[in-house]
Order: structure tokens, then C-alpha cells, then sequence
């Protein structure tokens, strides 16, 4: 009798143990048929009992183990009262970043730097103006800007021409802040990148600029004047 129960609860054990694990398979398949031009980075066991981290670019989603529900959301510890999908993109935002290199952005760095921060920016909004009209503030603090563009009005837009004429310029540093002040870059047309930054920050949930991301992969939409900001910043080192 005893080895009997003892069958059962073994038997138990492992039907919970494959309902709990990812069918990989079953995973892709799914995700196949529901995004099918999806290029998927990584399946990895969530938090969540039964489901799987997806990560697709710099995007996080989860599924259930049997790949038959899909979850676009975040993910709260509520007794930590910590935002479990937030952390984790805040590593992916750093890794995309780091990975479009900052030889593919304009930067404007202090003598002394003590923070870096990267901003995607529209040469015709207005608040991205102000912000870099007070470039020498930031930098005064201690804080590297790396720009890269985000012309809301789209590709092939006025904007999107500025930020490629920008990017073309002999000097990047000095084209910028002319258009920034309303003056018209002039240089001849050339490879760049204005179309990856584009599409990362579609993949950051871009719904305005200024964005700011902290070295730490934070967040930062809209715009932070200097001193704000190296206050923030000070406190995720």
C-alpha cells in the first residue's frame, strides 16, 4: 500500500513537473502563427507559474507554457511592490543601446563626465529644443548627451531630411545645434541612421520626445532640466 501512494505522488509529481516546464516547441509554434515576422531572442521561465518570458528585440512578453496564451503587460511583484517587467527592460533598453554603439548617435561630452544619458530627439520640437539650447548646463553637470533622432512626423518628413542632413554634415556637433536654432543643414546625402534609431525607439514605446534613457536603462520621457537631472541620475549609480 505504501509504495502504491508513493507511485502516485511520484506520478503526481511529474505530471505537475512538465505542466510547470515550457514546451519550447509548442512555444514557437504558437508565436509563429501569431507573429509570424517576429525574430524571437530568447524563451526563459517568467516569475509566473506555467508562463514564459518572450523576448522579441527590446520587447518582453509572456506565455504560457503550453504556448496557448499570450500576455502583453507587466508583471508586479506585490509584495516587494517592485515592477518586475520594468527592471528587466531597463537591461534590455542598456543592451539595445550599447549595441547601436555611440558611434551611431551625436555626442556631446563634458571635460569631465560623470553620467551619460541617451536622448531621442526631434530637430523640430519644441521642448527638444529647449533642452538643447541648455546643452552646456547638462554638460556642466557632468552629464554626456548621446542623441539620436526620432522625427515624429515620420519618414521621408521635413524633420526626418533635417536629422539625415544633420547626420551628414562635416560637423555632426555643429549641424545639430544650427538646426536646433531654425537654420537649414546643408550637406550631401550619405549612410546613416536615422532609421534604426527610428525603429529602437518604436521598440521603447516612443510616444513623444524628448526621451531621455539613463545609463541604467531608465526611462525618462520628456524634458529634465540639468540640475534635475543629475539628481536623478546621482542616485542610480
Amino acid at each position: 500500500m505504501k509504495n502504491f501512494l508513493n507511485l502516485i505522488l511520484l506520478a503526481s509529481a511529474l505530471a505537475w513537473f512538465g505542466a510547470a516546464n515550457a514546451d519550447e516547441a509548442a512555444i514557437k509554434k504558437a508565436l509563429a502563427g501569431f507573429m509570424p515576422d517576429a525574430p524571437i531572442d530568447s524563451i526563459k521561465p517568467s516569475e509566473l507559474p506555467g508562463v514564459s518570458e518572450v523576448k522579441i528585440g527590446a520587447n518582453l512578453f509572456y506565455i504560457s507554457n503550453d504556448g496557448k496564451f499570450f500576455i502583453q503587460g507587466q508583471v508586479f511583484d506585490v509584495g516587494a511592490k517592485k515592477n518586475i517587467t520594468e527592471t528587466k527592460m531597463s537591461g534590455v533598453r542598456k543592451a539595445e543601446l550599447d549595441k547601436m554603439g555611440a558611434e551611431k548617435m551625436i555626442v556631446f561630452k563634458p571635460e569631465n563626465s560623470k553620467y551619460s544619458v541617451s536622448v531621442f530627439t526631434d530637430i523640430d520640437c519644441g521642448y527638444c529644443r529647449k533642452l538643447h539650447s541648455e546643452i552646456e548646463q547638462y554638460m556642466a553637470q557632468g552629464i554626456t548627451v548621446r542623441y539620436l533622432f526620432y522625427p515624429r512626423a515620420g519618414k521621408g518628413s521635413e524633420s526626418y531630411k533635417k536629422a539625415i542632413a544633420v547626420w551628414c554634415a562635416e560637423d555632426r556637433n555643429k549641424a545639430l545645434t544650427a538646426a536646433k536654432k531654425g537654420e537649414t543643414p546643408d550637406s550631401k546625402p550619405c549612410n546613416h541612421p536615422i532609421d534604426s534609431h527610428m525603429a529602437l525607439g518604436e521598440d521603447f514605446g516612443m510616444n513623444g520626445t524628448p526621451m531621455i534613457v539613463t545609463e541604467k536603462g531608465t526611462l525618462l520621457p520628456g524634458y529634465v532640466p540639468a540640475a534635475k537631472l543629475a539628481s536623478i541620475l546621482s542616485k542610480e549609480q
